[in-house]
C-alpha cells in the first residue's frame, strides 16, 4: 500500500520553514493567459521539492516568480521572511543549458557572480572555494579549462558550483539535465542529490520526469493544466541516500504509478 494522500501539506516536515508563497496568481492580460491560480507552497530547511506536471501548466512560471524574475498578479512570495520582489543573491537559480562563458575558464566562470555582484578582487578571493566545490563535484583538474573542453555533464556541474559559490539559501532548478542523455542524466541526478545533502540545500526542482521527481525529492507537488495549480502533494519515503538501484523496486514504480495516475487524472479537472 502506498503510504501517500490526497492532500496538499508534505509529512514528516518539521523543519525550519524557508520558502513560502501563499496564493500566488499569475495571469498575462495581453496574451489573455491565465498561468497560476492559488499556489500554496512551503518549502523546509533541507528539504527537497520537486514540481511535476504538462507541459504549458506553469511551472516555469512559477519557477520565475520565486526567483524574483517575474512578479505574482496576486498573493505573496516570501523567502527567511523576507518578499521576494525581484533577483536575490540568496536565491540560487539553473536553468536547462550550463551558459557559460565559452572566453572565461570554469574558474572565472563559477565566481562570475561574485565579480558581478563584488567585483574582480572579490571574485579572485573565492577561487580556492571555487576549486574546493569542483572537487565536490568530481572536476578536480579542470578548473583552468575552457568550456568547449568539458562535456555537457561537465559544463552542468560547473554550473552547479557557480549557483553554489553565492551560498543561497534556496536552490531552484529548471529541468537542469534535460538536454543530457540519460545515463549522463542518471549520474547527473545521483551527484545533485550528494551535492544537496552535503550543503543542506533547500531545493525546488522542475522537471517532466516522474522518475526523476521521485528519485531526488522529499515531496512531489502534482500541478494541473493550466491555470496551474498544485492537486497533490505525494510523499517520497524512500530512504537516503537514493541509489539508482532504488528504480527497480516495486516501492519506487508504486510511487511513479500514484503520480502517473494523478497526473491523467488532473488533465480532466
Amino acid at each position: 500500500m502506498i503510504a501517500t494522500v490526497s492532500r496538499l501539506i508534505p509529512a514528516g516536515l518539521d523543519a525550519r520553514p524557508v520558502y513560502e508563497l501563499r496564493g500566488v496568481n499569475k495571469t498575462f492580460p495581453r496574451r489573455g493567459v491565465h498561468a497560476l491560480d492559488r499556489i500554496d507552497l512551503t518549502l523546509h530547511e533541507g528539504g527537497f521539492a520537486s514540481v511535476i506536471g504538462a507541459s504549458g501548466c506553469g511551472k516555469s512560471t512559477l519557477l520565475k516568480i520565486m526567483a524574483g524574475l517575474l512578479p505574482p498578479s496576486a498573493g505573496s512570495v516570501m523567502l527567511s521572511g523576507k518578499a521576494v520582489i525581484g533577483p536575490r543573491r540568496d536565491i540560487g537559480m539553473m536553468f536547462q543549458q550550463a551558459t557559460l562563458f565559452p572566453w572565461r575558464t570554469t574558474i572565472e566562470n563559477i565566481v562570475l557572480p561574485i565579480e558581478i555582484r563584488d567585483g574582480r578582487g572579490a571574485a579572485r578571493a573565492k577561487h580556492d572555494e571555487a576549486r574546493t566545490l569542483l572537487d565536490l563535484v568530481g572536476l578536480t583538474g579542470f578548473g583552468d579549462v575552457f568550456p568547449n573542453e568539458l562535456s555537457g555533464g561537465m559544463a552542468q556541474r560547473a554550473a552547479i558550483c557557480r549557483m553554489l559559490i553565492t551560498k543561497p539559501a534556496v536552490l531552484l532548478l529548471d529541468e537542469p539535465f534535460s538536454a543530457l542523455d540519460e545515463l549522463t542524466r542518471d549520474y547527473m541526478n545521483m551527484e545533485l542529490q550528494k551535492i544537496c545533502m552535503a550543503h543542506n540545500a533547500t531545493t525546488f526542482l522542475v522537471t517532466h520526469s516522474i522518475s526523476e521527481a521521485v528519485i531526488l525529492s522529499d515531496v512531489v507537488y502534482v500541478m494541473s493544466p493550466r491555470p496551474g495549480r498544485f492537486i497533490e502533494a505525494v510523499d517520497i519515503d524512500l530512504p537516503r541516500p537514493r541509489t539508482l538501484d532504488m528504480i527497480t523496486t516495486p516501492r519506487f514504480g508504486a510511487l511513479v504509478d500514484r503520480i502517473r495516475g494523478r497526473l491523467d487524472r488532473g488533465a480532466f479537472l
